[in-house]
């Protein structure tokens, strides 16, 4: 059994890394977009933040199951099979997308209009207020919300074991109901919670550090702190 685990816990690994980092490749453009397009923002475009926010909602909206199915044909175009760890990766690069979009729109939020105010007077220009102000203050809630969407992507790739996704969800389906073993079935459930546990420790500890460089910067330039 341990070498069962074992290996469904490298494809678990292996979904979630490469989901994660094609969501957070796509997803953090996509968060800012939605906030520098906004009706009065720096880069003011009405229709496309509609159009991008329309179709963000309406992929979060979709339960992850029905979207594994509905995406089939899709999957199978990228790469080749509709089963298995490379499959299960492509319903879930898609869920995560709009996921981590909004909350690194949410993140970029929270960064004081102030500074976007004094970028501007000082005759910065969008890309530059993007690269420089709101991305940089905004990067320990950037972190967190990777967090949580690694601790959902997580959860989705236990899912994808229905299907045949392959991981843990995949072991524990195959082995602790089909078969009638529940023992693997605990031991799927320990591990599965053994990871978030990890991933959030670490989060938590990237969020933490890049929130005292943040304060330390903010000190050195003589910025008042809280």
């Amino acid at each position: 059994m341990i070498g069962l685990l074992l290996d469904a816990l490298a494809e678990t690994l292996a979904m979630v890394g490469v989901s994660l980092t094609l969501a957070a490749l796509a997803g953090i453009p996509l968060g800012v977009a939605l906030l520098v397009t906004a009706r009065g923002a720096i880069l003011e475009r009405p229709l496309f933040n509609r159009v991008a926010g329309a179709v963000v909602n309406a992929t979060r909206s979709t339960p992850f199951i029905i979207l594994m199915v509905a995406i089939i044909p899709l999957t199978r175009l990228i790469v080749g099979t509709s089963i298995g760890t490379a499959a299960a990766t492509v319903p879930l690069v898609i869920a995560a997308v709009p996921f981590v979009a909004r909350l690194v729109e949410a993140s970029l939020r929270e960064v004081d209009g102030g500074l976007v105010e004094a970028a501007q007077a000082m005759g910065a220009s969008p890309l530059q207020i993007i690269l420089k102000v709101l991305i940089p203050e905004a990067l320990p809630g950037i972190a967190a919300a990777l967090t949580i969407t690694a601790i959902s992507l997580i959860g989705y790739s236990a899912m994808a074991g229905a299907v045949g996704g392959g991981g843990l969800g995949d072991l524990g389906i195959r082995y602790g109901y089909q078969r009638f073993e529940p023992e693997v079935m605990a031991a799927v459930v320990v591990v599965l919670i053994a990871l978030v546990q990890v991933v959030q420790s670490g989060g938590d500890r990237a969020a933490a550090r890049l929130n005292k460089r943040l304060t330390r910067r903010a000190i050195g330039k003589g910025v008042p702190t809280p």
